[in-house]
């Protein structure tokens, strides 16, 4: 992980040195894949190597539930990537899981590196506005001990799995990935 944290980093300030001050990042794999933890520590490095705190975006806050994930990723494709290509600022409401329902807004104007993480973040239209594409590989008996970790059991895995198949069968995001890590 620290060879993709290295490349990611050099390749994040490189093109903000470029001239591109929201440079943007998808990290996306399959559950379990090691995205949060990537893209966190890629957030921690820029911040103490740029000169601004990157902003991070969870998919896990776009989704409505165990069954949103094509919901997760229309939000993110159209109120936070769209408007920021267009020059204007993106707000969105996060899911909160505890209450079954849109919580708190949030916004983002620019101005420093934006990484999207999680499942869908990397599909047709992000991949066109994705300055690095990241795609992590794992294998699925590790992918499913960290889900189980993570959620405390297996209840909801079937049913996300299936869901993901769908969704990367259509959208073919490991082939949309500039840097593939596994």
């Amino acid at each position: 992980m620290s060879e993709a944290l290295e490349q990611l980093v050099e390749l994040t300030l490189e093109s903000v040195e470029l001239g591109n001050l929201t440079p943007i990042v998808l990290i996306d794999g399959r559950a379990g894949s090691g995205k949060s933890t990537l893209a966190e520590a890629l957030k921690n490095r820029l911040f103490k190597e740029g000169e601004s705190l990157p902003r991070l975006v969870h998919m896990d806050d776009l989704y409505e539930g165990w069954r949103g994930l094509e919901t997760g990723v229309d939000i993110l494709n159209r109120q936070i990537l769209n408007p920021l290509t267009k020059g204007v600022g993106s707000s969105w409401q996060e899911w909160d899981w505890s209450a079954g329902e849109r919580g708190k807004w949030r916004e983002f104007r620019g101005g420093t590196p934006l990484i999207v993480e999680g499942v869908g973040a990397l599909n047709r239209f992000s991949a066109e506005h994705g300055v690095i594409r990241v795609w992590l590989e794992v294998e699925e008996s590790i992918r499913f001990e960290r889900w189980v970790e993570r959620e405390g059991n297996d209840e909801h895995w079937a049913e996300w799995s299936a869901q993901e198949l769908e969704f990367y069968a259509r959208e073919r995001s490991s082939e949309l990935a500039t840097l593939v890590f596994g």
